[in-house]
């Protein structure tokens, strides 16, 4: 059984007793958990409901885990023969989640 969940901009794709990384959650602390009520599409084998746009009745719920950040990009902006060059760096910040159980009414 798997479901397609939407959380925070962002769709999932989630299953059972998976851990998966999401964008960074800010209002949970470690151990928490989390109902998530925008589910899109649940499949159960071979029965799979589709919601306009959400499948009404389902919810995921997923137990928050560690936050930590990603390796460093780098980006640099170059303009040839103009003595312009600049490097800029980012990390994304990003929280793992453990599905607990996925409900369908």
């Amino acid at each position: 059984m798997y479901a397609i969940v939407e959380y925070n901009g962002n769709q999932y794709k989630v299953e059972k007793d998976a851990v998966l990384t999401f964008a960074k959650i800010n209002d949970a602390k470690e151990g928490d958990t989390i109902t998530i009520d925008k589910v899109l599409l649940v499949s159960d084998g071979d029965k799979v409901s589709v919601g306009t746009p959400y499948v009404s009745g389902a919810k995921v719920t997923v137990e928050v885990g560690n936050t930590f950040r990603d390796r460093k990009i780098l980006v640099l902006k170059y303009k040839a023969k103009k003595d312009y060059h600049r490097l800029h760096g980012h990390r994304d910040s990003f929280t793992d989640v453990k599905v607990k159980d996925i409900t369908v009414a």
